[in-house]
Parts: structure tokens; C-alpha cells; sequence
């Protein structure tokens, strides 16, 4: 026999409007909704949430949740998601996480709250990990960073990116590559994963360096690096930000860009080619990405049941003289 909300009601002895408010994450003190949560596991009711997202007509918006909006890259990304939602007829609710797994889970909380058709989500590692799309109640397409048990995502071949930095540097003459890496998401363990199998494929040793995916802590990590008795002869950032961190602690300590340290990194951001020599950098296929997740979203809605897909696009190498062979390297 199916149960129903009053069935919950009846077992957690509440009234339905106060079940109603903790299925939609309302206001409800912390025993109560504690009460009501055990009532819901006890019984094994589970809420028609597609049916709900059509009576609250939630259909003309959609959440797009990234790691960083000051990240050129997610201020591309979300801009394409914009235009390509404008064209469809809805809304975009943004909001920035900062790589705060807390205020990830806050923000799921509010699409809920707001009934958002679906979520266009960049997540940690933390929260990818744990993420429960069905119990969300609205689909979700990862960007950037995989998703949980290979649901929608659209995501660059990171590692072979990575692979490509190496063998350009390899192809310069540089042999001691060292890598600084975002510690909070899959994408710079998946480039981690690319720069390490390309330089044991040479039969060389991958020195590889983790910090927060800011321009602050790279500039940190990067100039105690260069300070140590004997600092790579080349450095590959993972993201744009952390590449504008090496750039500052190269600058900073008077270190020659690319006679003593050549740079390589991705995101072709204006700066990279304005900062003389001019960086290195995998250019991302940004708004490809931002078109195709809001396309996978718009398809996962038209198609409830479709099995999940992912879309994995490639980056392309944009030399400069950051990378150049300097003679002394």
C-alpha cells in the first residue's frame, strides 16, 4: 500500500502542513524536524517532488552554483549557461561557494526551497561525493568537476590537457616540471593524475604541489617552492588563478620568466596574454561548456528517465614565450 503524507502526519503526530514544511526545508524547529524525518524513514514514504516542482510552476528557473565567480573561467561559463537559459525561456539564480562544502549544501537547500527546475552545479570533491541527486528533487549537470556515480556532467579531458603542458615543456628541453594543483576538486586531481602519467611515460619523477585554488595561496606556495636549494626548472598551474599566483611569486622574488622558470598553466584568461613573455595555457572550450550543460538540463527535463551522459570536451594548447627554451633552463 503506498503511504501517503497524512500517513506521516498521523505516525510522527504532526499536522501534514508541518511535513510539508520539512519536505520543503521550511521553518521547523530541530527536534520536531527531527521527529518528522524518522516518521518519513520509518514509513518509507517517498514525496512526488516531480509533481510538486509542476504545481509550483518551478519550470522557468535554474540554479547554477560555482566555486568562484571572480574565476574568469566560471564568469565564461556562466555567462554561456545565461544566454543559452534567456533563449529557453528561463531564469538563472546564481550563487558562488567559494569551495565551502557548507555553503554548497546551503545553496542546494535554497533551489529546493525555490522549486528550481534543475541545477547546473561545479562541486568540491566533498560534496560531489555525498551528493544525492534524487533525494534533491530537481536534476543536476556537473560542470567541470565529476558527479557521483557517472550522472549528466560536462567536462574537460583534463588529463590529457595536463599530458599536453608536459610534452610541450618536454619538447622545449625542460626536465625538472614541477605542478601546483587545486586541493578541493576532482578537476586538479584529474590534471594531477595527466601531469604525473605524462612524465612517467619519460621516466621522470612528478613533483607536484597542492594549495587552495586562490591567487594568494599559489603566490605562497609557489615563492617558498622557488626558495627551496634546487626549484623545478618549469611549473605547470592547474587553474588561472593559480597560474597569476606563480606569475606574482616569480615577479616578486626576480625570477626571469622563461630563462629561470618557464610558466604553463590553463585558462586563457586576457591577462595570460598580455603578462609579458605571454603564458602557456590550455584554452578551455568555455562557452561549449556553459551550451552544453544547459542543453544536457533542458534534455534531462524533457527526458526524466534517459540514462545519464557525459560530455567530455577538449582543450587546445596556446604556446607563448612563458614556455620558451631559455638556454640557462
Amino acid at each position: 500500500m503506498t503511504t501517503s503524507i497524512k500517513d506521516v502526519a498521523r505516525l510522527a503526530g504532526v499536522s501534514v502542513a508541518t511535513v510539508s514544511r520539512v519536505l520543503g526545508n521550511g521553518p521547523v524547529s530541530p527536534a520536531l524536524r527531527a521527529k518528522v524525518e524518522e516518521a518519513i524513514a520509518g514509513s518509507g514514504y517517498r514525496p512526488n517532488l516531480s509533481a510538486r516542482r509542476l504545481r509550483s510552476q518551478s519550470s522557468l528557473t535554474v540554479g547554477l552554483i560555482v566555486s568562484d565567480i571572480c574565476n574568469p573561467f566560471f564568469t565564461a561559463v556562466g555567462r554561456a549557461v545565461e544566454d543559452a537559459a534567456y533563449r529557453a525561456g528561463m531564469r538563472v539564480i546564481l550563487c558562488n561557494t567559494d569551495e565551502n562544502p557548507e555553503k554548497e549544501a546551503m545553496y542546494l537547500r535554497l533551489m529546493q526551497e525555490e522549486r528550481v527546475s534543475g541545477v547546473i552545479l561545479a562541486a568540491t570533491r566533498a560534496t560531489a561525493a555525498r551528493l544525492d541527486i534524487a533525494a534533491l528533487g530537481f536534476p543536476v549537470v556537473m560542470v567541470d568537476r565529476a558527479g557521483p556515480g557517472g550522472g549528466d556532467a560536462v567536462l574537460l579531458d583534463n588529463a590529457a590537457a595536463a599530458g599536453q603542458l608536459v610534452a610541450h615543456l618536454l619538447e622545449q628541453g625542460y626536465r625538472r616540471i614541477g605542478g601546483l594543483f587545486g586541493n578541493t576538486s576532482s578537476t586538479g586531481a584529474e590534471r594531477h593524475a595527466g601531469f604525473a602519467a605524462a612524465l612517467a611515460r619519460a621516466g621522470l619523477a612528478a613533483d607536484a604541489r597542492f594549495a587552495a585554488p586562490s591567487a594568494a595561496a599559489a603566490e605562497q606556495a609557489v615563492a617558498a617552492w622557488l626558495r627551496e636549494d634546487d626549484p623545478p626548472q618549469a611549473l605547470i598551474a592547474s587553474n588561472g588563478l593559480l597560474l597569476l599566483g606563480a606569475v606574482k611569486a616569480a615577479r616578486a622574488l626576480g625570477v626571469a620568466v622563461p630563462r629561470q622558470l618557464a610558466l604553463a598553466g590553463f585558462d586563457n584568461d586576457s591577462w595570460t596574454e598580455l603578462a609579458e613573455p605571454g603564458m602557456t595555457v590550455i584554452e578551455q572550450p568555455v562557452d561549449a561548456i556553459g551550451r552544453e550543460a544547459m542543453a544536457m538540463l533542458l534534455e534531462r527535463l524533457r527526458q526524466p528517465e534517459r540514462p545519464p551522459r557525459k560530455v567530455v570536451l577538449s582543450g587546445r594548447l596556446v604556446a607563448r614565450g612563458s614556455s620558451r627554451r631559455a638556454e640557462s633552463a
